[in-house]
């Protein structure tokens, strides 16, 4: 059976999906940073898994905020 949402309810999911989104990009940055001296490779896989979250956050934020990162050109 699938479970039918309103709007609000959709709007909350989407909100509590960027802020997990939000977390996990900032711990991939500072593991990114912190392994950086030790770990280059280890480095560049955690900044590769911060860009992917960053994505996200721009597709949530654009979903919830519209026009929020807009090109300028």
């Amino acid at each position: 059976m699938t479970d039918v949402v309103d709007s609000d309810e959709l709007l909350r999911r989407i909100r509590r999906g960027r802020a997990c989104a939000e977390q996990e990009e900032r711990a991939w940055r500072e593991r990114s940073e912190a392994l950086e001296p030790t770990d280059p490779a280890g480095a560049r896989e955690a900044a590769v898994r911060r860009l992917t979250y960053e994505a996200v956050l721009r597709v949530l934020d654009e979903i919830l905020t519209p026009g929020r990162h807009a090109e300028v050109g």
